[in-house]
């Protein structure tokens, strides 16, 4: 073997002498030493990192019920339902009218206000509201907007009851235009004035704390009737009024921001069948006055243009049983209900025509609608101004147009919203007319906080409840 193929020995350090065994040992036990810490730390490091990571890229668990409760919920809790006081009005105001209503055309007047009926009337809303207010809270809709308080010093809204749109009728006009109170012989019964009746309602409010407290803003008033509370109207235009349009009501007393369109309640049974076009023979349908006055003018031009038409009913009538069965049967039978301004630009054959599933023909230009929030009038009725409405076959040549298909999905949707227009659904116009209440609450607090920082004003001051800037002269406190 050669000395390339030998393999090499170590060659001892010259620089340092060999250690001894003891120090060999020594220095041994030192590294294992150093060694152990230093594999603690990165078995630590790398502990860290592994959790560092499997929380960042795990996504935490929903927490259960339990645990949910004792977690902090910065998230806004959702708001309760504002809660009305129902105010405790003297009998007359409400079960009286109705007796005195009653008492006026000879009928049976009831002693016990639990047998008393509302007459048959198309602004029995204000029925309606006060029936539902009146019965026990358990025996109230689970699904009310508003909560019933007995305590008015917890309540957001206060009900006033007063029934001010039959008060309006109470008395019978005789032929010759004389009333039964107005002097012209009563038969024995019992003069009443609907004007005096309103005086005293106002003076009943004015006497009241909360009334005061905020200037009646935060009250609510039933007057359906185009003419209800007319005497007083000045007086509580500040109140959230319930009304069917705002034919005769000034921009500052009335208005979409404080105030809420009720729908008249219908005179004809419902229609009980499907959609569908078979067994409505006629196109057309109007059973009605032909003579109104104001806006209600164009019936009469309608009646003229349309009355030789095919396929068109339109017939003069009043309010009867016979008109009503009429009526009903001829809207049930039409594909299309006409529908023009009366005295004011509202009327109950609309709702007369929905719950019939008749497609409303609207004819009046200055219209305000129920519920808009939640229902689109465009996909259940057909709106025609004045001006092209009276122009020679133009009304009947526009809906002849409308196809078959076109009319079952007007009415597929008639069917869908004809419970807003059911006062005795329990989830129907009730529910409806106060959801729309309670939409209201917020800015009545807005105007009640904001009326303490002005300079008090008198009655007559413009103040249009929905800081509408030019009318209203508020003027600022400065300090």
């Amino acid at each position: 073997m050669s000395d390339r193929t030998k393999p090499r020995k170590p060659k001892p350090s010259s620089s340092s002498p060999p250690l001894s065994p003891t120090i060999a040992l020594t220095l041994k036990m030192a590294r294992r030493s150093l060694l152990k810490p230093t594999l603690a730390t990165a078995f630590l490091s790398l502990l860290f990192l592994y959790a560092l990571f499997h929380t960042l890229l795990t996504p935490s668990p929903s927490p259960s019920p339990s645990s949910a409760s004792a977690a902090i919920d910065l998230s806004p809790s959702p708001p309760s339902a504002p809660k009305i006081y129902l105010y405790h009005l003297p009998s007359k105001f409400t079960y009286g009218v109705v007796r005195s209503y009653l008492r006026a055309r000879g009928s049976p007047v009831p002693a016990n206000d639990a047998d008393i009926r509302y007459p048959g009337h198309q602004h029995s809303a204000e029925w309606w509201l006060l029936s539902d207010l009146a019965r026990p809270p358990t025996a109230r809709s689970p699904n009310s907007p508003l909560q019933l308080t007995l305590d008015p010093d917890e309540a957001d809204l206060f009900y006033v009851p007063f029934f001010s749109s039959l008060s309006l009728v109470v008395n019978p006009i005789r032929p010759g235009g004389t009333d039964i109170a107005g002097g012209g012989g009563g038969g024995g019964s019992t003069a009443y004035s609907d004007e005096g009746m309103q005086e005293e309602l106002v003076e009943w409010l004015e006497g009241q704390e909360y009334w005061r407290r905020s200037r009646g803003r935060d009250h609510v008033i039933v007057c359906q009737d185009p003419n209800a509370l007319y005497r007083v109207i000045d007086r509580v235009r500040n109140a959230v009024l319930l009304v069917s349009d705002f034919g005769r009501l000034r921009a500052d007393q009335a208005s979409l921001i404080k105030d809420v369109i009720l729908p008249y309640s219908h005179r004809i049974n419902s229609y009980k069948g499907d959609v569908g076009v078979e067994g409505r023979h006629s196109l057309l349908f109007f059973m009605g006055n032909r003579y109104r006055k104001e806006g209600g003018k164009v019936r009469d031009t309608l009646f003229q243009i349309l009355e030789d038409e095919k396929d068109v009913v339109i017939k003069h009538g009043t309010q009867s049983r016979e008109s009503r069965r009429m009526a009903t049967q001829g809207m049930h039978s039409s594909k299309f209900c006409l529908h023009p301004a009366g005295d004011t630009p509202s009327a109950c054959r609309l709702f007369d025509a929905i719950v019939s599933l008749c497609i409303p023909v609207i004819v009046s230009d200055y219209i305000e609608l129920p519920f808009e929030d939640v229902i689109n009038y465009k996909k259940i009725a057909i709106f025609v101004d004045t001006i092209s409405a009276v122009k020679p076959g133009y009304l009947v040549s526009k809906i002849r147009k409308v196809s078959n298909e076109r009319i079952l999905q007007y009415q597929q949707e008639l069917k869908m919203v004809k419970r807003y227009f059911e006062y005795e659904d329990p989830n129907g116009t009730v529910n409806e007319i106060w959801r729309q209440v309670s939409s209201k609450v917020p800015l009545i607090r807005l105007m009640i906080n904001r009326e303490k920082r002005l300079v008090q004003r008198g009655r007559d001051d413009p103040d249009c409840s929905c800081i509408c800037s030019k009318q209203n002269g508020t003027i600022s406190i400065r300090k």
